[in-house]
């Protein structure tokens, strides 16, 4: 008769805590997760392809291949700037990097949520793997976290723009290499912004510069800048391919050594540790707790975001990885 009774209320319980939105929502986001769009060897090479023109401002430096096809326009790019790869000005290599396919993939993967008119950071949002669709434009204004190991895509119809000072963090075994913006015109990250992920913008990007000098006030892109029918343009930005293994199936992630000992994927060196993030949330039922964040920027400063016990999640592994993440 006990155990009957205790069978009931633990039933009433979970029934209460569903529809109070109390129930982890982690499960369910990693079990409607897409694959990943289907990028080609040749692609995956490159951290900056446009499909007119490629032009940069400035001291840049890109970690990967920079190329534009079917244009041929390359400029802005004197020896030193490029490195882990080459600039490759509307030749056979750009040629068989073709994006149609993976910003195809992308565009048509089933949606987990629709987020339209929601900014992306302004309400502290923390999103488990999934696909998170926006009709028109996208807002990034603060800080957007990513939290859990999967496929994040997010399908947006016109326009995605970040505020200055803009960051996406990645934790508990998010990896950078599994983001992907499908943008349905165009790309602009602002000033200082510090962003992750594969950019296929249908027309252009547009990434522009810090407001003073210095490396932590440059935008950086722990990514790729892809678009297919227009210009890429750059001025004093980070970009850099994400390297490593990219293990995009939940409840996995590489472990290692990162440089930051940062438990956000983030190519800023700071020095936040995380041993135990346990927000549960889930943008996508309208609901997120932001994850222990002690609010201290990614500049070298403490950000102790209490999470990702073993999981190594800084910069998709970079092949700089050097010091312990906790």
């Amino acid at each position: 008769m006990r155990r009957v009774v205790f069978k009931a209320r633990f039933l009433g319980l979970v029934l209460l805590a569903m529809v109070a939105g109390a129930w982890p929502m982690a499960a369910q986001a990693a079990a409607s997760a897409s694959s990943p769009p289907p990028m080609g060897p040749a692609l995956l090479t490159f951290a900056v392809l446009g499909g007119s023109t490629v032009t940069n401002t400035g001291a840049t430096m890109v970690t990967g291949n920079v190329g534009v096809s079917p244009g041929s326009a390359v400029t802005g790019f004197p020896p030193g700037i490029v490195t882990g790869g080459a600039v490759h000005g509307g030749d056979a290599v750009a040629a068989q990097a073709q994006l149609t396919t993976a910003y195809n993939a992308a565009a048509a993967a089933a949606s987990t949520a629709n987020l339209t008119g929601q900014d992306l950071g302004a309400l502290g949002h923390s999103l488990n793997p999934g696909v998170y669709t926006f009709n028109s434009s996208a807002q990034l204004t603060g800080t957007l976290t990513l939290s859990g190991a999967g496929v994040y895509i997010f399908q947006i119809g016109s326009t995605i723009t970040t505020a200055s000072a803009s960051r996406v963090r990645l934790t508990n075994g998010a990896q950078a290499c599994a983001v992907y913006w499908q943008v349905g015109s165009s790309a602009t990250l602002g000033t200082s912004t510090s962003f992750v992920g594969n950019i296929l913008a249908n027309t252009s990007i547009t990434v522009t510069t810090g407001v003073t000098t210095g490396a932590s006030k440059l935008v950086t892109l722990n990514g790729r800048a892809l678009a297919m029918t227009g210009a890429v343009t750059l001025d004093t930005n980070r970009i850099t391919v994400p390297t490593g293994t990219c293990t995009s199936a939940p409840g996995s992630c590489n472990q290692g050594k990162s440089k930051d000992k940062d438990g956000d994927e983030n190519a800023d060196k700071s020095k936040d540790t995380s041993d135990s993030n346990k927000s549960v949330n889930s943008a996508a039922a309208g609901a997120s707790q932001s994850s222990k964040d002690d609010g201290k920027d990614e500049n070298g400063k403490q950000d102790s975001d209490k999470g990702n016990k073993g999981c190594n999640s800084d910069n998709s592994n970079h092949g700089d990885n050097q010091s312990k993440d906790s």
